[in-house]
């Protein structure tokens, strides 16, 4: 009997152990989804002032043809 009574007070503490784990885990993939997400955000906008760069280029070049 005692076993079996020690065997059910142990069960919820290692269940507890687990979920704590669990919980550690989605906050560590929360930070680095969040990390990634301004990093994608970053790139976007790097490539957006490259993009408006390479237009202005672009545009500077059809000008200077257009008055030749």
């Amino acid at each position: 009997m005692r076993i079996r009574l020690a065997a059910v007070a142990l069960v919820p503490a290692l269940l507890a152990g687990c979920g704590a784990e669990v919980a550690g885990t989605a906050a560590t993939v929360g930070k680095l989804q969040a990390t990634q997400a301004e990093q994608a955000v970053s790139q976007q906008e790097q490539l957006k002032k490259k993009l408006d760069g390479a237009l202005q280029s672009g545009a500077a070049a059809a000008s200077a043809a257009a008055r030749q």
